[in-house]
C-alpha cells in the first residue's frame, strides 16, 4: 500500500491516456494501490468546479494530496473506481467515520506534506490556498455531526451523463451504510452547476452552506436506496 513517504517520489500526475469517446462499457470495482496515479489525474481534471484544473495549479499534485490520495491510503475499504476500455475514469472515495479519518490524517498523512509544503512559502495563488488547507484543515461543522461519514465523487467527461455517477454514488452509499455509518455528508462547489443539479435530481438536500461550498447530506435507514 502507498504510504505518505512516497509523496517525495516523482509526480503521480502525468499525461492522460487517449480515450475513445464511444466507449460504453463501464466496470465498477474496489480501488487498489495501483489506481493511485489515476486518482490524482481525475482529481486534477475535475478540480475547478468540475472542470480541468491542469493549468490552474503550479503543482498538479496538490488537489489530489487533499481530496483523493489520503482516502485510498487511509480508508481503502471505502474507495471505488469506475473504468472503461481506456482506464479509470471516475471514483467514489469516502470514510465511514470522519472524526477517526481526520485523526489519522493528522497523524499519518499531513506531517510529511507540511514538511514538503511549508506554510511560510505559501503564495496567494491557488497553490497557496491548498497549502494553507494542508496546515489548517477546516473544522467539522456542527450541522454535519449527524452525518459522520463523508465522500468525494468525481468523473471524467467521458463517464458523465450516462448513469455512471449515480451508479458510483449508490455503491459507495451502500458501502458506508454496511460499515455502520448513520449518515454521510459531502461538499459541492456552488459553481459546479452540473453536480448541484445531479444531487438535487436524486432528492438530496443542502443541510448547510457557506461561501464556496454547499453541504449535502443524507441519513441511512434499513433498506434505504437512491
Amino acid at each position: 500500500m502507498t504510504t505518505p513517504e512516497r509523496l517525495a517520489q516523482p509526480s503521480m500526475v502525468g499525461p492522460q491516456k487517449p480515450f475513445k469517446r464511444a466507449a460504453t462499457r463501464f466496470a465498477l470495482r474496489a480501488a487498489t494501490a495501483a489506481d493511485l496515479p489515476a486518482l490524482y489525474q481525475i482529481c486534477l481534471a475535475t478540480a475547478l468546479a468540475g472542470h480541468d484544473g491542469s493549468g490552474h495549479y503550479r503543482d498538479p499534485e496538490l488537489p489530489g494530496h487533499l481530496y483523493a490520495a489520503p482516502y485510498l491510503v487511509l480508508a481503502p475499504e471505502s474507495c471505488l473506481v469506475l473504468e472503461d476500455e481506456a482506464g479509470v475514469c471516475g471514483y467514489a472515495l469516502g470514510c465511514a467515520d470522519s472524526a477517526a479519518f481526520h485523526a489519522r490524517l493528522e497523524q499519518q498523512w499531513l506531517p510529511p506534506l507540511r514538511q514538503r509544503y511549508p506554510l511560510s512559502e505559501a503564495s496567494a495563488d491557488a497553490d497557496g490556498q491548498l497549502i494553507h488547507r494542508l496546515h489548517q484543515p477546516p473544522q467539522w461543522l456542527p450541522a454535519l455531526l449527524p452525518f459522520p461519514a463523508h465522500l468525494h465523487l468525481d468523473l471524467l467527461p467521458r463517464a458523465q451523463g450516462c448513469g455512471q455517477g449515480r451508479r458510483l454514488l449508490e455503491a459507495l452509499l451502500e458501502t458506508l451504510a454496511r460499515q455502520g455509518a448513520a449518515g454521510v455528508h459531502w461538499g459541492v462547489d456552488p459553481a459546479n452547476g452540473r453536480a448541484v443539479g445531479f444531487y438535487r435530481r436524486l432528492g438530496f438536500e443542502v443541510v448547510w452552506q457557506q461561501p464556496g461550498c454547499l453541504w449535502f447530506a443524507t441519513r441511512f435507514s434499513a433498506g434505504e436506496g437512491l
